[in-house]
């Protein structure tokens, strides 16, 4: 049993940043590969990011809105922790922002919200016009 815990979030103008942080416990942190999502009201929760639990491969999705080359994903597997740097953020961007942990291979990627096993409570991150 792995449990997520977020941090980081919080009100910020549009143009600035935010880092958001996910500390994990309770499992073996480097089996999981990791993912950030998000979900706004009235919308689905949607992938932002994700990274294998080498580290070594990521993903940003991409749709309309994303966040897509304004943020980086990266872990610390000896500190059990994923980040989310966020960068240039829009009001768009507003939403709950969560961790997510998925048993899979070294090098693997997990882009589906269903193959997460794990999820933390959540962040709220809202940026003002």
């Amino acid at each position: 049993q792995v449990q997520l815990v977020e941090s980081g979030g919080g009100l910020v103008q549009a143009g600035g940043s935010l880092r958001l942080s996910c500390a994990a416990s309770g499992g073996t942190f480097s089996r999981y590969a990791m993912g950030w999502f998000r979900q706004a009201p009235g919308k689905q929760r949607e992938l932002v990011a994700a990274i294998s639990w080498s580290g070594t491969n990521t993903y940003y999705a991409d749709y309309a809105d994303s966040v897509k080359g304004r943020c980086i994903i990266s872990r610390d597997n000896a500190k059990n922790t994923v980040l989310l740097q966020m960068n240039s953020l829009k009001p768009e961007d507003t939403a709950v922002y969560y961790c997510a942990a998925a048993p899979k291979g070294p090098s693997t990627i997990a882009t589906k919200t269903y193959d997460y096993d794990y999820w933390g409570q959540g962040t709220q991150v809202t940026v003002s016009s």
